[in-house]
């Protein structure tokens, strides 16, 4: 018995598997009797309709729009990043004509897509909290 094996059957006999039921559903109507019942009682009708009122106004509050995608682009294609843009644009074109002509290069612009990350990350981090509330 190697340590691994060790390690193994010991952090599995500390750690227990655990499993979530899926919730049970609300109602569950058997019988067509059982639902007017229900209706009749009036209790749910209330509680029912403040549900209703809830999920509308979360319909009618807008999702908040990310501004970081759009100055992270701005600043990208700014003079501040425009070296980082030449390299990378300059690589990808390299990698596409090598593609296309099968000479099996494998070379990526990983390094060069980085670099004008990180300058357009920065330029957009002063930019960014200005905006946000």
């Amino acid at each position: 018995m190697g340590i691994t094996d060790f390690f193994s059957d010991l952090m599995s006999s500390l750690v227990q598997e655990v499993h979530a039921e899926a919730p049970a559903d609300e109602e569950e109507p058997t019988e067509e009797g059982e639902e007017e019942s229900k209706d009749e009682e009036g209790g749910d009708d209330a509680e029912g309709e403040e549900e209703e009122e809830e999920e509308e106004e979360e319909e009618e509050e807008e999702e908040p729009v990310d501004p970081k995608p759009l100055l992270e682009e701005e600043c990208a294609r700014s003079s501040a990043c425009a070296g980082y843009k030449h390299h990378f644009d300059e690589c990808v074109e390299r990698v596409t004509s090598a593609s296309e002509e099968g000479s099996g290069a494998k070379e990526d612009c990983v390094e060069e897509f980085f670099h004008l990350q990180h300058c357009a990350s920065q330029c957009a981090a002063g930019k960014l909290f200005k905006q946000l509330k």
